[in-house]
């Protein structure tokens, strides 16, 4: 009896001083990890630099604008050296086609990248001032928070991008590009015409544009400019039969 009871401990010793098989040494477990994410760095880094080496043909970011193909346009973006500010025939940039087309995502992308929103085509127009005059509002907003527009650059009709917002009626436009207080309100085009001037003389009177004449007037917009005909804005108000207009301008300082 002791000789079996002898047997059971030694047994039972011998179990319980076992390794457990589900157990794993964490030095073997670390390194497994420690392997995987030198695996991950090594494909992020070097799919990273595949797409430095990848070349493009001239005219691809364009297409790829074209095309609203944002993965690409965004590939070509990281690699080295694409002119980003090429052109077409009509001399209008990616960046330009974007705006065209309110692509909104790629326009971000190509502003982020250094796109110049100043450079003009063939009729004049740039980015910025497309943007202005056209309500393309988020694009515009992230042109002046990112870059820095040249207000010296005039459209074919010798205007900022402040007098055809407010003639096309983009009210949110006229606000936004009033808080750049580089933007000159009382700026004449070729015919003398100012904003305020255009927002009364070239549109119906309706509401958008009593509101743009009143935000126009809150911003110091001048009056008593005269155009090339030798009208101002309250000869325009006057002979239109815009009343509302009329007294918001003989109430004006």
């Amino acid at each position: 009896m002791k000789k079996w009871l002898l047997l059971l401990g030694g047994s039972l010793l011998l179990v319980a001083c076992s390794p457990k098989e589900t157990e794993k040494p964490s030095n073997i477990v670390e390194s497994s990890e420690s392997i995987l994410k030198k695996e991950q760095t090594e494909t992020t880094e070097s799919l990273e630099k595949r797409i430095e080496k990848m070349s493009f043909e001239k005219g691809s970011l364009i297409k790829a604008v074209e095309n609203r193909d944002t993965h690409l346009v965004n590939q070509i973006l990281q690699t080295e050296d694409y002119d980003i500010n090429e052109v077409n025939d009509k001399k209008e940039t990616p960046l330009l086609i974007a705006t065209h087309n309110n692509q909104v995502e790629i326009a971000k992308s190509l502003i982020d990248s250094g796109a110049d929103i100043n450079q003009q085509d063939a009729i004049q127009d740039s980015p910025y001032l497309y943007a202005g005059a056209q309500g393309k509002t988020e694009i515009l907003a992230y042109m002046m928070e990112k870059s820095t527009p040249n207000q010296k650059i005039v459209n074919r009709y010798g205007g900022n991008a402040l007098i055809p917002a407010a003639e096309k009626g983009h009210l949110d436009n006229v606000k936004l590009l009033l808080t750049d207080k580089s933007v000159d309100i009382n700026h004449q085009n070729d015919f003398g015409y100012t904003a305020l001037i255009e927002a009364i003389a070239l549109r119906d009177g309706s509401k958008v544009y009593q509101d743009i004449v009143s935000v126009l007037l809150e911003n110091g917009a001048d009056k008593t400019l005269k155009d090339s005909t030798g009208r101002d804005a309250e000869d325009y108000a006057r002979e239109l039969g815009y009343g509302n207009m009329l007294k918001m301008l003989q109430k004006a300082e």
